[in-house]
């Protein structure tokens, strides 16, 4: 058989428009995209880390920008970020027991995942409010 036979022999892989959007694929996307997240909001947390520790100048700078708005949206964004790729962290867990793969387990996780992390992030500001 030659080598252009084989080629259009093979079935060709489905790709995302042959599929329609479901919870679970868009939960596994969005837990990928909030662990790159982590990797950039971790690297401005250290630099307010470092900040610290070089002195009241560099410490001055890394307070303004976590106390104007872009730095406290940044901080709000972080949290979410944190909290829905750790509820993933835990659903991924709980998957690894064998529990939890039928098709109504699996909703229920993905929009826990989503609904818990949105309800915690609210919850740790306005304790963070408060307690300010």
């Amino acid at each position: 058989m030659a080598q252009a036979d084989i080629r259009a022999a093979r079935p060709l892989s489905p790709h995302l428009s042959v599929f329609r959007p479901l919870m679970t694929m868009v939960m596994s996307i969005v837990h990928r995209i909030t662990g790159c997240g982590l990797y950039f909001g971790t690297l401005i947390l250290a630099w307010w880390l470092l900040a610290i520790a070089a002195g009241p100048d560099a410490f001055f700078y890394a307070s303004w920008f976590f106390s104007s708005w872009i730095g406290v949206l940044f901080l709000f964004v972080y949290t979410w970020i944190l909290l829905h790729h750790m509820l993933g962290g835990i659903r991924h867990l709980y998957w690894d027991t064998g529990a939890g793969f039928d098709r109504a387990s699996r909703n229920a996780l993905a929009w826990a995942t989503l609904i818990g992390s949105i309800s915690l992030t609210i919850i740790v500001w306005i304790v963070g409010i408060l307690v300010r």
